[in-house]
């Protein structure tokens, strides 16, 4: 995929130096390449306005014109091509309020990022490389173009990136950027909170979280964004279990919540603040309540160490947030080496038996939700003989939970039978 992405970006160079314009590779694709790594997507610069980009190729569209990019499509692959521009003044710390059109591919690279940004490739093959960003990158250093002052406060995101980047490709941050980034770290008040969950998303999901968690920890960034967060308590002392073990990014992220003592609630509000969207939310919400859950089941308990009293508690949790939700929580727990406390009880214990028999105990459920249990509410109306109401979930419920604990089996018989005496004593219970 990458060969032909990349053959469809050298034709749009090509066609535009044969039409007597400047046009290159440039940025992450260039720094990929350098590094031996995936190549995404292919961008390019060129000379050519975009009248003039829009004229040479049968298929663009205009997504960009306001800062000068056309988007070219090559056997239906999308390729951003931007003309040469420098930046006037820039607004909120974000946005430039003024691009003009440029001739010089020097000033273009000039006004990007980093260094390892700032290179370009020529319709050769060559690489141009006027700050030395392949010697930085060789170096394991990320470093600003030109004054790290300058290039933050033109657009305060790119700290966040400079943390991201550092932790991605393993780098080194420059001690003039670094210093440059602590000190003007409280312009990011002035982003987009949709902005610094993408940057903090590819973080936790990126190769090395732990080194991500590292130094939002140490530039203390997330405590300087728009609203307050619960990941703002992140801690530099803090040592953290390989994260990376973890697949998913929403795993990681509950993870992080529950060694911060997060509850279902706080995450929600957290991750709204951060506008994950409502299905990254409820995964990372499921396993922190199931977590939440079994500690509190711990500090209501007297012989909360016998496993048939852990086996309960975690088929209970695994009926209420999903089995998927347990499933990483028993990788949580075998990643975590600092014991897990309840308000009276150190449970280390109780985690240890979990790692152990966690999975087996799920793979043994004969049912693990409500569409799997033989009988339904119409059902047990029907066979009691009474009116729906609040009691048919809740006698749903404890069906489903002595089923799945191997208490009755699974068929319609055993369940109504079961489903009397259960709701006998429900009436008893509220006379």
């Amino acid at each position: 995929m990458s060969d032909t992405l990349k053959q469809g970006a050298m034709q749009i160079v090509r066609r535009l130096c044969e039409a007597g314009f400047g046009a290159y590779l440039v940025g992450g694709c260039v720094r990929d390449e350098q590094l031996g790594r995936p190549v995404k997507d292919y961008d390019i610069a060129t000379s050519a306005h975009p009248d003039q980009v829009q004229g040479l190729f049968e298929r663009t569209v205009p997504t960009g014109l306001q800062h000068g990019t056309v988007t070219v499509v090559i056997g239906k692959k999308p390729y951003e091509v931007t003309t040469f521009r420098r930046e006037g003044g820039y607004e909120a710390f974000r946005r430039p309020t003024e691009v003009e059109y440029i001739d010089s591919l020097t000033e273009d690279l000039q006004r990007r990022d980093f260094t390892m940004n700032a290179m370009a490739i020529d319709q050769s093959g060559d690489l141009i490389d006027p700050f030395d960003g392949l010697k930085d990158l060789e170096r394991g250093v990320l470093r600003c173009v030109g004054q790290a002052e300058e290039r933050f406060g033109e657009d305060a995101l790119r700290m966040m990136r400079c943390l991201r980047f550092a932790s991605e490709y393993g780098l080194r941050v420059e001690q003039a950027t670094w210093d440059a980034l602590n000190s003007g770290i409280s312009l990011l008040r002035h982003i987009a909170m949709e902005r610094i969950r993408a940057e903090l998303e590819r973080m936790v999901g990126g190769s090395d979280p732990n080194r991500a968690l590292e130094l939002l920890a140490e530039s203390r960034a997330l405590r300087h964004v728009k609203q307050e967060l619960l990941l703002s308590g992140l801690d530099k002392e803090t040592e953290w279990p390989p994260l990376s073990r973890l697949t998913e990014m929403e795993q990681r992220l509950a993870l992080i919540y529950i060694r911060l003592g997060a509850d279902p609630a706080g995450v929600e509000e957290d991750m709204i603040k951060l506008t994950f969207s409502r299905q990254q939310m409820e995964t990372v919400k499921r396993i922190v309540g199931a977590h939440a859950a079994l500690v509190s089941r711990l500090d209501d308990a007297t012989e909360w160490d016998e496993e048939s009293y852990l086996r309960r508690g975690w088929i209970a949790a695994a009926l209420t947030y999903g089995v998927s939700a347990l499933r990483t929580l028993r990788e949580i727990y075998l990643l975590e080496s600092v014991p897990i406390r309840t308000n009276n009880v150190e449970v280390g214990r109780a985690v240890d038996v979990w790692r152990r028999l966690g999975s087996v105990w799920l793979e043994q459920m004969p049912v693990s939700a409500l569409a799997e249990l033989a009988v339904g509410g119409k059902e047990l109306m029907g066979y009691l003989g009474v009116k729906g109401g609040p009691w048919t979930g809740q006698l749903l419920h404890r069906l489903l939970e002595a089923a799945a604990l191997g208490e009755l089996r699974n068929d319609k018989e055993t369940l109504l039978s079961a489903a009397r005496e259960q709701y006998d004593k429900m009436q008893e219970n509220d006379e």
